[in-house]
């Protein structure tokens, strides 16, 4: 099993500095192009060239920061905290005022309104033909039905 370790390392930075090629934005690739650097890495990956090259040469570095604080502290310090939608007083004055990209509130009430409407209407067009065809003018019919 460990004669397969240095093969496995190999292979190991060989993907790693391909896919930290791929990923790295093309402003930040020194010397060469990036394509011209994955060439090199696929290349001459099996006798570690190409990857060291990449890892030495090709990639800017960030910056240490005068601080003397890393990427990592810094974030930690700046975090954004998280807030439920219903404890967000911006959000919930979004949905009061209907600020919500369509005015859905608005939108939504005059739909339902229609809908009553329509709902009513054909509520009292049944009415209507039932009491005609038990020879009644509907429920709210202060008459009774004509005896024979």
């Amino acid at each position: 099993m460990l004669r397969y370790l240095p093969f496995l390392l190999v292979l190991a930075l060989w993907i790693y500095a391909f896919i930290d090629c791929l990923n790295t934005p093309e402003s930040q690739v020194r010397g060469l192009p990036k394509v011209i650097w994955v060439i090199i890495i696929l290349l001459f990956g099996e006798v570690l060239v190409g990857p060291v090259a990449w890892l030495v040469a090709g990639k800017q570095r960030r910056p240490v920061t005068g601080d003397g604080s890393t990427p990592s502290q810094w974030h930690r310090n700046h975090r954004t905290k998280f807030v439920a939608p219903d404890d967000n007083p911006e959000f919930l004055a979004s949905l009061k005022s209907g600020n919500n990209g369509n005015n859905g509130n608005n939108k939504d009430e005059a739909l339902l309104k229609d809908w009553e409407a329509d709902l009513r209407r054909r509520e009292e067009e049944l009415r209507r033909t039932e009491g005609k065809k038990d020879g009644t003018n509907g429920p709210d019919d202060p008459q009774p039905p004509a005896k024979g």
